[in-house]
């Protein structure tokens, strides 16, 4: 089952306009929050997905795992009439802690009339059963701000108050001309719109990869927020976007810097192990990418590449690691 683009994510002349997350509801204290309960939330997510995969990298870095459990979706849509991930990965194909089949479920528990594509991450109320947070672009923050009391000792600051106008602005670029600027050029449906996608996304990258000449990260010495946005696209790109969505003028390793950059990540804890590269190849070859008639999965790249050294700690006064 492919993704099904619905008419309202297209303007009039082609281009990609991703759907608004409705379940948006920020996490505090405070009436109109959503509580910070330890053991009361799930994120359903598949680790094809960067948006989801950026949620469960901020997780393990801040040492949330037994804090917020996870379930995980099949990298392959069901077959079924509309767009949605499916938990044929657990016994009996039921999410063991919700006891759903479909992610839609949590969707319908929370609006009967939610009309929208389920998507990942989805925080869930386990004590409802019903989606109460959606919103992709906070959810990291959240996770990084509110549920300090939370985190592990000496998790790393991952969005320092003295540089959040900063990392936002970075990250809304980033987003826009990164993250979705891939889709955007993968999922136009006119050559203007796939031009003018396929422009921004290297245009960006340009920029990203003269701004990490001098800088270990993308913020100088330390890992931010930022970093974990700009990597799950990097980590993507060669094995699925580069030829799935036609975003093809370079490879990631062609950019010396950029490369080097997604290589001392995926070195990481928390980032090159929960990073699925097999799972991505079926989602996006095998699922979302039209036209594999006979449904092959690419067998390369080679994925001994991402071991190579960087190198690059040489641009770091105080290297991160010892503080994950």
């Amino acid at each position: 089952m492919e993704l099904i683009i619905k008419k309202e994510e297209l303007d009039k002349k082609g281009g990609f306009k991703r759907q608004f997350n409705k379940f948006d509801t920020p996490f505090g204290d405070g009436p109109g929050k959503l509580p910070i309960e330890a053991g009361r939330y799930r994120i359903l997510w598949s680790p094809v997905c960067p948006w989801a995969h950026r949620s469960i990298i901020v997780r393990k870095l801040l040492g949330l795992e037994d804090v917020i459990s996870v379930g995980t979706a099949d990298p392959i849509r069901p077959k079924v009439p509309h767009t949605d991930w499916a938990f044929t990965l657990d016994k009996d194909n039921v999410d063991p802690v919700l006891q759903i089949k479909y992610i839609s479920e949590v969707y319908f528990n929370a609006d009967p009339n939610y009309e929208g594509r389920p998507t990942v991450p989805a925080v869930v109320d386990i004590t409802t059963k019903k989606v109460v947070n959606n919103d992709y672009f906070r959810l990291t923050n959240y996770f990084e701000t509110v549920w300090n009391k939370f985190h592990k000792k000496d998790a790393p600051d991952l969005y320092p108050e003295e540089l959040r106008n900063d990392i936002d602005k970075l990250n809304y670029v980033i987003f826009h001309e990164v993250n979705n600027g891939v889709y955007k050029a993968g999922f136009a449906q006119s050559q203007e719109a796939y031009e003018k996608a396929y422009d921004e996304v290297f245009n960006r990258l340009d920029e990203l990869e003269k701004r990490l000449k001098n800088k270990r990260y993308l913020f100088g010495d330390y890992i931010t927020d930022s970093d974990i946005r700009l990597y799950v696209t990097l980590a993507r790109f060669d094995a699925a976007y580069y030829n799935g969505f036609r975003v093809n003028r370079n490879r990631i390793i062609e950019f010396p810097n950029l490369w080097g950059y997604a290589r001392d990540l995926y070195q990481t804890p928390g980032f090159g192990d929960t990073t699925d590269f097999l799972s991505i190849k079926k989602h996006y070859h095998l699922s979302t990418i039209k036209g594999n008639k006979y449904k092959i999965l690419p067998k390369g790249p080679d994925l001994s590449i991402w071991y190579i050294p960087h190198g690059r700690e040489t641009l770091s006064k105080d290297p991160l690691k010892k503080f994950i």
